[in-house]
């Protein structure tokens, strides 16, 4: 299997209109970003202020506004060079500048909104070949919040709500963008209590690492495995490979499931985690250095 070269930034977002609506939460009117020090630590694993970002803000149903606020937050910090690509069906993502521009930056932001439009928009173009190429083989950096987390992985939750999250069905799956095979990506995992919705989702699929985000809170996943917390939050690692019973096969839908022996940790800034070993590191390991 290839070592990617190049890194990806998994943030837990903020509440923001931008973001996709579940019941029983409430969104706050201003758009709030995630800890200035999560884009500064994204600038900084590109070139710095000196980096040229291009914004994606495919998910968001306010693009525009989305796209502004991003160029004023990475202003602040020092770069001046954020472009924003709107792009906002399969026939925008078909027009060969924007694929350009993604070959000419040194890294892409995937806003938040719906996770499902990312997934549907950009499967199976060029536009995501090239992403995918430069990341495999380039210090590149994909950075997404919120939908553009969750996207990130090949098994991407599209829907499910916080409360009935531990009955069989309400937990909906499919393909996401494939920058990172086996694991699944929650965010706003502490303010919305998705738990059991990372539970179920792990409990599902148990080859695969559940990644709960945290609001203010990513993870910095380096040569496709080694995972260090960023920003002011908590994480939640979900195993599931020593799961030693569950019914979720055998219910009808509906029905609460349960499982035995999902194994949890809680990250927070600085601790570390390898994914092909499963390993829980409080700093970063000696024999296996992060880069």
């Amino acid at each position: 299997m290839s070592i990617p070269k190049g890194k990806l930034i998994s943030i837990g977002g903020s509440e923001d209109k931008g973001t996709g609506i579940e019941p029983n939460f409430t969104q706050k009117v201003d758009l709030n970003f995630f800890e200035f020090g999560i884009l500064k630590r994204i600038l900084s694993e590109m070139k710095g202020p000196d980096s040229l970002v291009e914004v994606i803000t495919t998910a968001s149903v306010i693009p525009e506004e989305v796209g502004e606020n991003y160029i004023q937050a990475f202003g602040k910090l020092g770069c001046n060079k954020v472009g924003v690509i709107h792009i906002k069906n399969r026939n925008d993502v078909l027009l060969p500048e924007y694929t350009e521009r993604i070959r000419k930056a040194d890294g892409v932001m995937f806003t938040g909104g719906n996770q499902l439009r990312l997934s549907m928009i950009f499967g199976g173009t060029e536009f995501l070949k090239v992403l995918t190429e430069r990341y495999m083989h380039e210090n590149f950096v994909i950075a997404g919040t919120s939908a553009g987390a969750m996207a990130m992985s090949n098994t991407m939750i599209y829907q499910g709500s916080s409360t009935g999250a531990l009955q069989k069905g309400e937990v909906k799956i499919t393909t996401g963008l494939a920058f990172i095979k086996d694991v699944i990506i929650d965010s706003h995992f502490v303010t919305r209590g998705r738990f059991g919705r990372l539970a179920q989702a792990v409990a599902s699929n148990p080859g695969c690492i559940g990644i709960g985000l945290g609001e203010d809170t990513g993870v910095l996943i380096t040569d496709g495995d080694r995972m260090e917390a960023i920003g002011s939050g908590l994480i939640l690692i979900f195993d599931g490979h020593n799961i030693r019973y569950s019914n979720i096969a055998d219910l009808p839908e509906g029905a609460p499931i349960s499982i035995e022996n999902m194994v949890v940790h809680v990250m927070a800034k600085g601790n570390f985690y390898h994914l092909q070993e499963r390993k829980f590191y409080a700093i970063a390991p000696q024999e296996h250095p992060i880069k």
